[in-house]
């Protein structure tokens, strides 16, 4: 049943001076001394108070989202399922918990653990800094969304971001630090628009642009990059002895999808086997740091953001996930069968890889071109050999 509020309504919030606030059913209104207002909660539940800070007007939260999570504390108490502290209170605060899963993860072979590092330390720790794991509702989420909707990032962008979060709750329950998961997590629609990708031409002005520049290594993350597909950590953090060149591959130990090896081109082959040639003999990375804590380059945007302008292209639409896209999109137009490119790209499920298949209509054309040759023979198409009388003495049999 829906709260009925008398004194913490629309009209009194607004009216409400600084430094005044009003409380009802355990929903406490402060405005600030700047104008903003906040909202918290105080309220005891099973003979437990809980206190909670739910956020400020200037971030989105309003009364009903307060109501939402007295309501939710309320029902999770009646199931038994409240992660409330028994006995002496100890509080799993999200940094320790993230801290704590990012340490623990490795350990039972995680995967995309640097990409889960650099989402929960650059924006998730950030937001949700030491708020209960298990105080974190889903208008937190949705919250959470907001603002970086508002910081201009990519929806894809966030739904990285929240499958991070996502797995980190699943954790906690197997690992027994949560009773359940807290929230409800629901990702955001992605843009299912065209993939940008470099046509030849581009491509050649782009590494010439690359050979220009003064960053060592952002020509050889292009050319990597262009004649193979691979994202842009599995480049960076190449080892010298992973590259095999009788092989013709890359072995990439701990890539989105797993271990595998990836397979390259015969100009590849001699270009990296240049590159070894001119390393130093204590050299471990194929792109090596002395500033990085990792050992090797872990970010290449602002030099690659130079080389895409010098070609005289556009840096806010080819970014460096378009050599990727180049790559694939390449192979699916000269008519490489989608579960060949799947195995040269490393993506999880043919479907995605189908997505390429229809930036260009010109390989199908051609493949429709192929198909017409096998068909119209000398002796005349399928269709002639199909004859009215032998078409009715079918129908009869």
């Amino acid at each position: 049943m829906a709260l009925k509020f008398k004194k913490l309504n629309k009209a009194a919030i607004k009216k409400l001076e600084s430094g005044k606030s009003i409380t009802e059913h355990g929903i406490k209104f402060e405005r600030l001394p700047n104008g903003d207002g906040k909202y918290s909660v105080n309220i005891m539940v099973d003979g437990q108070r809980i206190h909670r800070a739910i956020g400020r007007q200037s971030e989105g939260v309003t009364r009903t989202q307060a109501e939402n999570y007295v309501g939710q504390v309320k029902t999770d108490a009646r199931s038994d399922r409240l992660s409330l502290p028994k006995g002496r209170k100890v509080t799993l605060g999200f940094k320790d918990a993230a801290m704590a899963y990012l340490k623990r993860l490795p350990e039972e072979g995680g995967k995309d653990l640097k990409a889960k590092t650099m989402r929960l330390n650059r924006h998730l720790m950030p937001f949700f800094k030491s708020r209960p794991l298990s105080g974190i509702a889903t208008f937190d989420v949705d919250r959470y969304k907001k603002f970086r909707l508002d910081g201009k990032a990519a929806p894809g962008t966030i739904n990285r971001e929240l499958a991070a979060l996502s797995h980190l709750f699943s954790k906690a329950v197997e690992w027994r630090w949560l009773q359940h998961r807290p929230a409800v997590i629901k990702r955001l629609k992605e843009d299912s628009g065209r993939i940008v990708y470099l046509t030849s031409e581009q491509a050649s002005r782009l590494l010439e642009s690359a050979k220009q520049d003064l960053n060592p290594h952002v020509h050889t993350f292009a050319v990597v990059g262009l004649e193979t597909g691979m994202r842009l950590m599995e480049i960076l953090s190449v080892r010298l002895e992973d590259i095999h060149l009788k092989k013709g591959s890359i072995h990439i130990p701990n890539g989105k999808t797993g271990s595998r090896e990836q397979p390259i081109t015969s100009h590849l082959m001699e270009f990296l086997g240049e590159q070894i040639k001119a390393s130093h003999a204590d050299q471990k990375w194929l792109f090596p740091s002395d500033k990085s804590k990792t050992g090797h380059v872990v970010a290449i945007e602002k030099a690659f953001r130079r080389v895409v302008e010098r070609a005289g292209l556009d840096s806010k639409e080819i970014v460096r996930h378009t050599l990727r896209h180049t790559a694939v999109s390449h192979l699916v137009q000269a008519g490489v069968d989608l579960p060949t490119v799947k195995k040269i790209s490393g993506h999880k499920t043919t479907a995605m890889v189908e997505r390429y298949s229809h930036q260009n209509s010109e390989h199908i054309q051609a493949a429709m071109d192929k198909l017409e040759g096998r068909v119209h023979t000398s002796r005349g198409s399928f269709s002639d050999l199909i004859t009215p009388e032998l078409h009715i003495k079918r129908k009869r049999a």
